[in-house]
């Protein structure tokens, strides 16, 4: 399920649940069915887009798993992250990392005959945090394995 679907479905529902009583009250010449659909369909649209426009209203805005995070337009650095277990996920890493600071991005490497995971990966934080981050979470335990966590260095020209 999509991260947005999934921190919206709650409110969706609450929206169906309320359309469904006003047009049971309103008219009851209208099916059930009908008014808890369009129910889902009005929560479906407008609880996504109140919930970006409160996001784009704030500086902060509250992310899916509820940690409350900055837009960053700051420095940014770079982190090289090995010896990630071949079931992590871009999610699973982010949200490792949001516990020590800013997380601007996650990518995690792929083979590209195959499509597999390949162990190791990529995170931009924020400049600030990045010492921050490599002292706490170099050496440390995730999903079973012990992550090596540095500053990455520059792709060398070939």
């Amino acid at each position: 399920m999509l991260p947005i679907l999934r921190a919206t479905l709650p409110f969706t529902i609450v929206v169906a649940i309320v359309a469904y009583i006003i047009f049971y009250f309103i008219n009851s010449e209208i099916p059930t069915a009908l008014s808890v659909v369009i129910g889902v369909l009005l929560g479906g649209v407008l609880v996504p887009i109140l919930r970006d426009l409160k996001g784009k209203g704030n500086a902060a805005h509250r992310s899916d798993d509820g940690i409350v995070g900055e837009e960053f337009t700051g420095d940014s650095a770079t982190l090289y992250v090995g010896n990630l277990p071949y079931r992590a996920n871009e999610e699973a890493v982010q949200q490792l990392f949001e516990t020590k600071g800013v997380v601007i991005n996650v990518r995690l490497m792929k083979d590209r005959q195959t499509g597999r995971r390949r162990g190791f990966g990529f995170v931009e934080v924020a400049a600030k945090d990045a010492d921050k981050m490599i002292n706490a979470l170099n050496d440390s335990e995730f999903q079973e394995r012990t992550l090596k966590v540095r500053e990455a260095k520059d792709r060398q020209e070939q």
